[in-house]
């Protein structure tokens, strides 16, 4: 993996602000820090002010694993080309259908997990998560959710950052959401920039992308990283300063 703010990584940059791009991204742990509750999480007011300029020069997306709902909400103010939820499969609304199947699995889970201290199911429509940060017993919790959820029908799980993700197995992936963007919006080159387990498959999409992981990982399919989450501002101002010096 190659720093993206190095200077070997600048013409790569130059090279984004030159094309119609596409640029995306998560948002916990990439626009705002992790914090202890998803509900506390808020990007910072120096992030904000420059998405809110980004958007200006270039088509902006947010895919998050947040209900489409509650990510607007953390947004407000910002105006991007589209914010996408629940890890790539929720652009608009949630379907009836696949609602209830949620609450099938979320009550399955939860009988599973009652006697599981520090665990706690987030259900966001389309999608779980079950959080384990307050558990004494990170190991031995985290292999009974994936216990608990094995036993569920047409799902696919996944891990992240002290989480354990539940989607249906039909619905689409970040991959899935990012090129559907990338083609809706007609961008031919794509900057996305996340930090987790779920953003691997947006990292792994084919074609003119520059995939960039907060937090370097060997085995991720980005080629491309920032040493932690605090380093998005520079990234944002150097898309800026590309941008605008372009024009000029």
């Amino acid at each position: 993996m190659r720093y993206f703010l190095s200077h070997s990584s600048r013409p790569v940059a130059l090279r984004l602000a030159r094309e119609r791009t596409l640029c995306a991204f998560d948002f916990d742990g990439t626009l705002a820090p992790i914090v202890e509750h998803p509900d506390r999480a808020r990007m910072p007011a120096g992030t904000r002010r420059l998405l809110i300029r980004l958007a200006r020069y270039y088509p902006c997306t947010i895919i998050s694993g947040r209900a489409r709902r509650d990510l607007l909400g953390k947004l407000s103010g910002v105006s991007v080309a589209r914010a996408i939820g629940n890890h790539g499969a929720e652009t608009e609304g949630v379907p009836p259908g696949e609602r209830r199947q949620v609450e099938r699995w979320a009550s399955a889970l939860s009988s599973a997990l009652a006697e599981s201290p520090g665990v706690w199911i987030e259900d966001k429509g389309l999608s779980l998560a079950v959080h384990y940060r307050q558990a004494p017993e990170k190991s031995e919790v985290r292999r009974l959710i994936s216990e608990a959820a094995a036993g569920l029908r047409h799902v696919r799980v996944f891990g992240g950052k002290l989480v354990v993700n539940v989607v249906s197995d039909c619905s689409p992936d970040k991959g899935a959401a990012l090129a559907a963007e990338r083609d809706r919006l007609g961008c031919n080159w794509v900057l996305y920039v996340g930090d987790d387990e779920n953003d691997e498959d947006a990292f792994a999409l084919n074609g003119n992308v520059v995939p960039v992981r907060i937090g370097r990982k060997r085995t991720s399919h980005a080629r491309y990283y920032l040493r932690e989450q605090a380093e998005i501002d520079r990234l944002l101002e150097l898309m800026l300063e590309l941008r605008t010096s372009r024009d000029v």
